[in-house]
């Protein structure tokens, strides 16, 4: 096993998941998205500070990455190195990295976003019927509650059951299992404003 494809898929998943969409959006338009609403490059924010135009942008931007790395990359990586291991494993590692990579990007001193869309594209490019059935769970949390933080703690909880289901590797849900606690942790101000009623509810205008 050649580990230079590993290497490969690391290094580029990683640099692309840092690529900071939200950041980059706001500042074409003049405005550091990290000091205006929660201060979090994700779409979210984005929606809050910007608008929905290019909270979408910023989400599309943030899952294509991750589809990116676990699907496109680890086949360049074996285009280059044909003996660098299995297709699943370049994308599990390429996955995980591009993921790592948005929510700690080393060109914004490692403080990127929660990971949500990111992790979505990972997982459309891993199990597909997963992700459309994590996506389910996020809306309608988000129609229940009516807080996006809400619907990505469900969709981040629900995402290691869907990928069991839809018969994912025992490897790919160890790794889906982390990275949906490492999102629920990311969310941990989040969950305080719950507790304390500080959090706004979609459509509610910022004070």
């Amino acid at each position: 096993m050649d580990f230079g494809a590993y290497i490969f898929v690391v290094v580029i998943s990683y640099m692309l998941g840092s690529t900071p969409s939200g950041y980059l959006v706001g500042m074409a338009r003049g405005i550091d998205v990290r000091s205006a609403g929660s201060g979090n490059i994700g779409a979210t924010n984005v929606v809050r500070v910007l608008g929905k135009k290019a909270g979408a942008i910023v989400l599309i931007s943030d899952a294509f990455k991750g589809f990116i790395s676990a699907r496109w990359v680890p086949l360049l990586a074996l285009q280059i190195f044909p003996a660098g291991g299995t297709r699943e494993n370049l994308a599990l590692v390429g996955g995980a990295a591009a993921i790592l990579g948005h929510i700690y990007p080393c060109w914004l001193k490692f403080k990127g976003g929660k990971g949500i869309a990111t992790t979505g594209g990972v997982v459309l490019a891993w199990v597909p019927a997963a992700c459309f059935i994590t996506v389910g769970f996020w809306i309608l949390g988000l129609l229940i509650s009516r807080y996006v933080s809400v619907a990505s703690i469900v969709a981040a909880v629900v995402l290691p059951f869907a990928v069991w289901f839809c018969d994912g590797s025992q490897t790919m849900i160890i790794v889906i299992t982390a990275v949906s606690l490492l999102a629920i942790y990311k969310h941990k101000a989040n969950i305080h404003r719950l507790l304390t009623g500080a959090e706004r509810r979609i459509g509610k205008s910022q004070t």
